[in-house]
């Protein structure tokens, strides 16, 4: 297989992979029957746009709500009003929504029927701090967090305790009236309580886990954040809370589905697919390397799959930027992965953001192949330097390897593949 036949299989992967998280599929065969009293819909997210238009086709009954998305995610509906707002760092849009959301599902009854609609990229849009906390500071804090390496349930956990209306507490304010969460993960685990922080989900984690996270990544919090993570005075629903026993939260598209699409796209084309798992984490370079290892023990001794094969993976990796680069997971993991194999023949690589975005460049990932290395050389560039800036999109962006999806309109995390030919 020569490196263009190697990149269009790659690419049909991934195209698979986000065809089977579309909310134009997974959210109709999800909804509840309408109710007797009125349907509020809300929600948050990167897909929550889309997943509010695919409501809207197919819910037969009267609706009203309000969702909030990243901007350039819109998608216009006619009952339900769409909101654009900053990601990853908050804003005062984003802000305002959440505000509006949390007072429409105040107020209703046993009759009425909440749906929520919940998708990646919901924590920084439904950006509403708690009281005594401006939500300047609130920012300053996820700066913080993007910067220094924490997982993603780490992050969520201080944002829980700093918001308003994540962490349960938006279906606790609903109560008593009926709600159903539909929920597109991005998380690794498919942990309901960590997509967009859980605004529908009972929390586990508690204001001593948050306090913990800012010690252990050394983070210079503004000290109103400080005084209300010690305060600890409003602890966020816990499982079992009364006010949570009417919500129901239903999982419609996940990383292992779409990793199981793509994998079925490999076997059509003859190729031998492996899944090495849909919740890897870790730095994004590490990842890489190890990735590296694998796929040359695969070319070199058929283990653990015999060529040819593609190793497929998800999850969510993560960069701790210490150089001017704008970091990126999905170009850091492979410029990792590009580094170790060498220019390991008959090895080809992608990796890319189901959503479109990796990191906070409008670029959702890039391919790696065997000649990666000699190519960048041969323009000056070198991949060592590159990786210790952080500067993998600067890097694959020169060579004309970048992948450019625009919004998808959905997400269920980061895609990688690595097909191994010979």
């Amino acid at each position: 297989m020569n490196n263009e036949a190697a990149r269009a299989l790659l690419r049909t992967m991934l195209d698979a992979a986000i065809a089977a998280a579309m909310p134009g599929t997974c959210v109709p065969a999800a909804l509840p029957a309408p109710p007797k009293g009125r349907t509020i819909v809300v929600g948050a997210g990167k897909a929550s746009a889309a997943m509010a238009a695919a409501f809207e086709k197919a819910w037969p009954d009267q609706a009203e709500g309000l969702i909030v998305t990243r901007y350039g995610h819109g998608v216009p509906c006619e009952r339900i009003e769409i909101v654009e707002a900053a990601h990853p760092v908050p804003d005062d849009a984003g802000t305002k929504a959440a505000a509006r959301m949390l007072e429409m599902v105040k107020g209703l009854t046993q009759d009425d029927l909440v749906i929520a609609l919940i998708s990646g990229g919901g924590s920084a849009l439904l950006s509403l701090p708690a009281a005594r906390i401006t939500v300047e500071e609130k920012r300053t804090v996820n700066r913080l967090l993007l910067a220094s390496g924490a997982p993603i349930g780490e992050m969520n956990c201080v944002r829980k305790h700093l918001s308003a209306i994540k962490g349960g507490r938006l279906a606790a304010a609903a109560f008593p009236a009926r709600i159903v969460s539909l929920v597109i993960s991005d998380v690794p685990g498919d942990d309901l309580a960590a997509v967009a922080s859980g605004p529908t989900v009972a929390d586990p984690t508690t204001f001593a886990e948050a306090r913990a996270i800012i010690a252990k990544y050394n983070l210079e919090v503004p000290a109103s954040v400080a005084r209300h993570l010690e305060k600890a005075a409003d602890e966020t629903p816990k499982p079992g809370s009364p006010r949570l026993a009417r919500c129901e939260n239903i999982l419609i598209a996940s990383p292992q589905k779409s990793l199981e699409a793509a994998a079925a796209v490999a076997k059509a084309n003859g190729i031998a697919p492996l899944i090495l798992g849909d919740a890897i984490e870790g730095e994004a370079r590490e990842v890489g390397y190890v990735m590296a290892g694998i796929a040359k023990q695969a070319r070199r001794f058929g283990q653990p799959v015999k060529p040819p094969c593609v190793l497929i993976s998800g999850g969510e990796t993560t960069v701790t930027v210490r150089g001017q680069g704008a970091g990126g997971r999905n170009v850091e993991y492979l410029m990792g992965l590009a580094l170790k194999l060498g220019g390991e023949p008959g090895i080809y690589a992608i990796a890319a953001d189901t959503d479109g975005i990796d990191g906070a460049r409008e670029v959702a990932g890039a391919f790696a192949g065997p000649t990666t290395l000699i190519r960048a050389r041969a323009k000056g560039i070198d991949p060592w330097k590159s990786l210790a800036e952080n500067d993998g999109h600067t890097f694959f962006g020169s060579l004309g390897d970048h992948i450019v999806t625009g919004p998808t309109l959905t997400n269920v995390n980061d895609f990688r593949a690595i097909l191994v030919t010979a």
